[in-house]
């Protein structure tokens, strides 16, 4: 047979046939391999504040963490609304912070929402939803331009109408309102981790409280409704000390320290949420 060699003498054509270095180019290039290391429900509870769920889970691995943003915008109002109300430092008045309702909060907690939205986080989307439209209805009876309160007053005065008994009322109910969603959302978050039970837990309570002091003020109590508005602040002080805790251990996760800090895991002692629901239906039955 006659063959044919380069310089380097490798075989090129042996009576027709492929030369070594063409069989070489024609075999299938080496390629890495993706591997997907599946996260305890526990670490995703962890993370995301939602249990884990098959959609979740896939979405989750190709999106940056959205729910530590939404708290970072709630701790931040609620730390200076709640020390507002307990007068530290002797203040006084929400109009100085109205940034507070409007932007620090809100504007985190709406893109957090959408971000949430996308990821098929369900349960956070519906926590940074439901303060972000909080701080937002809340923050507009705090500016004095709308003139809310003079509707309250026979003459006009804005002074008048923000001690009536009417407008007081109205506030004591909204927030007494705000209390049962809250306190609905609560029996949902029992099932993840205490840290997170115990914002929902206090800030139930501290709308309640809250309410309880604009009650007194509708009926002319003033003392009795500012021992309640500090007891309303001192609760949301709470909550917002549980909220930065809950922001750090998120993030520390994320930032891969090495620290692992509890937060009081309650999900083991609930069925397994990272199934299909089908599944789970076929379990009922079974």
């Amino acid at each position: 047979m006659a063959t044919t060699t380069t310089t380097e003498g490798q075989a090129e054509t042996v009576n027709g046939m492929h030369t070594a270095s063409d069989r070489i180019e024609k075999e299938v290039p080496l390629t890495h391999a993706a591997t997907n290391i599946s996260i305890s429900p526990e670490l995703f509870e962890k993370l995301y504040l939602n249990p884990k769920i098959p959609q979740a889970t896939e979405h989750a691995n190709q999106f940056a963490n959205a729910t530590p943003l939404g708290f970072l915008g709630f701790v931040i109002s609620t730390f200076t609304f709640s020390m507002v109300l307990m007068g530290w430092g002797g203040a006084s008045g929400l109009p100085a912070v109205a940034g507070i309702f409007f932007f620090t909060g809100p504007v985190l907690l709406l893109l957090s929402t959408i971000f949430l939205w996308i990821q098929a986080q369900f349960f956070p989307m519906m926590v940074c939803g439901l303060f972000c439209v909080f701080w937002l209805s809340f923050g507009l009876l705090q500016l004095p331009t709308l003139g809310l309160a003079t509707a309250y007053s026979a003459t006009g005065s804005t002074a008048e109408g923000l001690v009536s008994k009417e407008m007081n009322a109205v506030i004591a109910l909204y927030l007494l309102v705000w209390g049962f969603a809250l306190g609905t959302f609560w029996l949902f978050t029992i099932r993840i981790n205490a840290v997170f039970a115990g914002i929902f837990g206090f800030v139930t309570l501290g709308a309640w409280v809250l309410a309880g002091a604009y009650f007194k003020v509708s009926t002319g109590h003033y003392k009795e409704a500012q021992r309640l508005q500090k007891a309303g602040g001192a609760l949301l002080f709470i909550v917002a000390v549980l909220g930065w805790y809950m922001i750090f251990v998120m993030m520390a996760a994320e930032m891969r320290w090495t620290l692992s800090l509890p937060v009081g895991d309650l999900s083991h002692f609930w069925r397994r949420t990272d199934v299909e629901l089908a599944a789970m239906e076929n379990e009922k039955r079974d």
